[in-house]
């Protein structure tokens, strides 16, 4: 049986709850139904009364590269306002909801706290809600299950773009379950409704539930590319590639001063459950070291059940600061905040910190299962699934 988002759910009801009223629609490219229709085109031939689209980061077409600001715009076809939730507001203002009577939220997510589709669910409910606006969040799976947390919980004090909740860093939610735990302990209050999805398990992975992967953003390609995210993201933060540039962007992380047999050796004498690294050499046609031949591995996931990413990236910055210390460096700031972008990616200083010290990384992380497992345990409340 294939899983059906929200999305489908809505349409297969003829999107009763939106008949009759003007809607806006906070979308991207990924939200498509089971046989690859978006969103906008869904939704009209539904007969629903489009009159305004809001875009995250990455823009409405997808394309805009990461960290580059969106700007308002017209959708092609429909020639309806585009309005930038990544620009110079990333809140919905009155002025922007003044011809909406509901916002309709659709957006594939990845399971990552940094991954900032859920920064923009974050600021549409608290935009919506000071506007008197009802949301409609139309539920998509969560593609590395919704059965394993991982990671450190936001710390105080290193709220961004990128971390905009205290959640673990793999928070293991849908994006209907996380809009329902922000709306009631954020304490937005906003009118929501979640259109739940239908024939989905929280132990299923992206791949089990009979869809098909649509790009969420330029450097997520593929199913795969998720699976390894939330652990070599980290690399963003630091002065190695984490792939962009390339096919595989994080998949695959390397510099001009590495010996990818070298790094290989190192990490697969560590046995980490689920994962291999492979040698490898790449040249970036993009970001970092663009033009340079680079060298580094691909990981390549043998037990994705086993495979603990956040775990790995941690091992995997380990390593390259163990191996090559003259060359290796923290990026000193974010574009998202006045920290490193380490501790933003991270949510807290702690892991630059120890592994600056030189300390275990299995300490750093069974530092923080108490923390996970409270939340494991707390975020019950706001399942819509078993």
């Amino acid at each position: 049986m294939r899983v059906l988002a929200g999305l489908d759910c809505l349409i297969a009801d003829g999107a009763t709850q939106l008949q009759d009223r003007r809607v806006g629609l906070a979308t991207h490219p990924a939200a498509v139904t089971g046989n690859l229709t978006d969103s906008v085109t869904a939704l009209l031939r539904c007969g629903v009364t489009l009159t305004a689209l809001f875009a995250p980061e990455h823009g409405f077409s997808g394309a805009v590269a990461d960290g580059q600001q969106v700007q308002d715009t017209v959708h092609r076809d429909t020639r309806l306002p585009i309005y930038s939730l990544y620009g110079t507001t990333q809140e919905p203002t009155p002025d922007m909801l003044a011809d909406v009577d509901v916002l309709v939220f659709d957006m594939q997510d990845v399971g990552v706290r940094f991954y900032t589709f859920i920064s923009t669910l974050f600021y549409v409910l608290k935009g919506a809600a000071k506007a008197n606006v009802p949301v409609v969040v139309l539920d998509r799976p969560n593609p590395i299950n919704g059965m394993v947390s991982e990671g450190p919980v936001l710390a105080p004090g290193f709220e961004s773009f990128v971390g905009v909740l205290s959640i673990p860093l793999r928070y293991g939610l849908t994006m209907g379950e996380l809009a329902r735990y922000m709306n009631d302990m954020q304490g937005f209050r906003a009118d929501l409704t979640v259109i739940s999805m239908k024939g989905w398990r929280r132990d299923l992975w992206f791949d089990e539930t009979g869809l098909t992967w649509a790009p969420t953003s330029p450097a997520i390609p593929h199913i795969s590319t998720v699976m390894v995210y939330p652990g070599t993201c980290f690399l963003e933060g630091t002065n190695v590639s984490e792939g962009r540039g390339t096919a595989l962007p994080f998949e695959i992380c390397g510099a001009p001063w590495i010996d990818g047999m070298v790094l290989a050796d190192y990490l697969n004498a560590l046995a980490l459950p689920g994962v291999r690294f492979r040698p490898t050499q790449f040249v970036p046609t993009a970001s970092k070291f663009a033009g340079e031949v680079c060298g580094g591995v691909q990981l390549h996931v043998t037990d994705r059940a086993a495979f603990r990413p956040v775990t790995a990236g941690l091992h995997l910055l380990a390593a390259l600061k163990a191996l090559y210390p003259a060359d290796f460096a923290w990026l000193s700031q974010s574009w998202e905040g006045v920290h490193p972008h380490i501790d933003l990616l991270a949510g807290t200083d702690q892991v630059r910190r120890t592994l600056d010290a030189g300390a275990d990384v299995m300490a750093l992380v069974s530092g923080w299962a108490d923390a996970v497992t409270d939340f494991e345990t707390m975020s019950r409340r706001w399942w819509l699934y078993t």
